[in-house]
């Protein structure tokens, strides 16, 4: 039971340097094209094509609870849920808090959160792929907690 609470939480913690460098190098680079639309103040659509990138996550997510299903890996369930709770975490935080896809958490107003809506804003700063900053999500640089 440790092993997989050890586990869940290295997964969830490793999921946000995954979402830094696929932001960086995937979503910035080679696959801007589903991207670019999440860096545009109008939309078409509630949705974007660069939601794609959490469908692929949650398939992931779900390949792993699957292999520990099957007997195949008895720590998948402890990755696949560490996976699942960093894709909520991102989802309420970023989809929910910062671009108020859904009008909640409109009034949280603490360290944290300002820190987190001025390293965003400072991403979305930026129109274009190249000359970005702030790629991660939960972990946010020091210089974004100034008053």
């Amino acid at each position: 039971m440790l092993l997989h609470i050890v586990v869940f939480l290295i997964t969830f913690c490793g999921m946000e340097f995954m979402a830094w460098f696929s932001h960086k190098y995937i979503m910035h680079g080679f696959l801007w094209n589903l991207h670019a639309d999440h860096h545009k103040k109008d939309h078409d659509s509630w949705f974007e094509r660069n939601d794609a990138f959490f469908i692929f996550y949650a398939i992931v997510s779900v390949g792993f609870f699957l292999l520990w299903q099957n007997n195949i890996l008895e720590i998948g369930l402890a990755i696949g849920l560490g996976i699942f709770a960093y894709g909520l975490a991102y989802f309420m935080v970023h989809d929910i808090f910062i671009h108020q896809r859904f009008k909640l958490f409109r009034n949280a107003n603490n360290r944290y959160a300002k820190a987190v809506r001025r390293a965003h804003k400072m991403h979305h700063k930026h129109i274009g792929k190249e000359d970005g900053e702030c790629f991660g999500m939960l972990i946010v640089p020091f210089k974004y907690f100034k008053n």
